[in-house]
């Protein structure tokens, strides 16, 4: 027999005792030999002090839409600062377990889910977490570039603490190492005041992620991030993603197969047979994935036989 949907999003029991409110976490500080154009002479935001890398867990996370059901009881660990792939033929619920991660399912109308995401060692669906702090701490980057057309490049990096409700001391520091870190400072120092709409197709991806990692998010969901760049964008956004490790956890979508080796350390494949909800498959570092793996489902699919 098939499961019952939930009525709503169900979140985890919770555990006897949980530790306090969610803390947002910090970001660091531009490279001491780069020259800036911008003034720190207000330091000391509580965004520039180091931190301790978190990673993420899936348990047993089961999704519905309405009474369809998406995943099937999907269980993955994402290493701190460590960029995770998931790959996988359309359809098979990826989009979908991103969008869960950050809490992003639930605004849906009819959708629903089972099982628990633990962030560091917190479930985040838990009844004291709130979303906007989830989403502050796990941010996401879209298919489709969406910086805010008519607002400066400038102002397009700020609004991530202004819709985070974060106030800082000093906002040119944090502006300008949010765009050193997505890799477009160099491009855009000269002209910050002049609108992100008018940016290259992959400037302003890489715009979006310096809004979402002005935050300074423990985690980075990335939605398909190169789909609609050309070659030479996708690159710089491949370099970036590269720059980025190590910095923060970064969970990927694609279905570029040499995309997903270039980048990535870790793979999960992800498949939905007809009538089955999506499912994990094989998960483990990428160079296994491709190179070995071990369901021959694995093969086919990163060998181009299906999908």
């Amino acid at each position: 027999m098939s499961e019952t949907p939930p009525a709503a999003p169900v979140p985890a029991q919770p555990a006897p005792e949980r530790p306090g409110p969610l803390e947002p976490g910090g970001v660091f500080g531009p490279p001491a030999a780069e020259t800036a154009v911008l003034d720190y002479s207000r330091p000391g935001d509580p965004l520039f002090a180091p931190k301790r890398l978190v990673g993420l867990e899936a348990r047993s996370v089961s999704a519905w839409f309405g009474t369809h059901k998406v995943l099937e009881r999907v269980s993955l660990m994402m290493e701190p600062g460590t960029v995770t792939a998931l790959i996988g033929p359309s359809g098979c619920g990826k989009s979908t377990f991103l969008r869960i991660l950050n809490r992003m399912h639930e605004m849906v109308a009819g959708a629903s889910l089972a099982g628990q995401i633990i962030l560091g060692d917190r479930d985040i669906y838990e009844p004291a977490a709130r979303p906007t702090d989830v989403r502050r701490r796990i941010g996401m980057v879209f298919q489709k570039p969406n910086p805010f057309p008519a607002m400066s490049i400038y102002d397009n990096v700020a609004s991530g603490l202004k819709l985070a409700g974060i106030k800082v001391a000093n906002r040119d520091a944090v502006v300008e190492v949010s765009l050193r870190r997505a890799g477009l400072w160099n491009e855009v120092r000269r002209r910050l005041r002049t609108p992100g709409g008018a940016l290259s197709g992959g400037q302003q991806q890489r715009l979006c992620i310096a809004r979402a990692l002005a935050v300074s998010p423990d985690v980075l969901l990335m939605d398909e991030p190169c789909s609609a760049l050309d070659p030479t964008s996708t690159n710089r956004i491949e370099e970036t993603i590269a720059e980025l490790e190590n910095q923060v956890t970064i969970v990927i979508v694609t279905h570029n197969m040499q995309q997903a080796q270039r980048v990535s350390r870790k793979c999960a494949f992800f498949l939905a047979a007809e009538n089955t909800p999506g499912h994990i498959v094989e998960t483990g570092p990428t160079e296994q994935v491709f190179g070995s793996p071990n369901d021959p489902r694995t093969a086919d699919y990163v060998n181009g036989r299906f999908g």
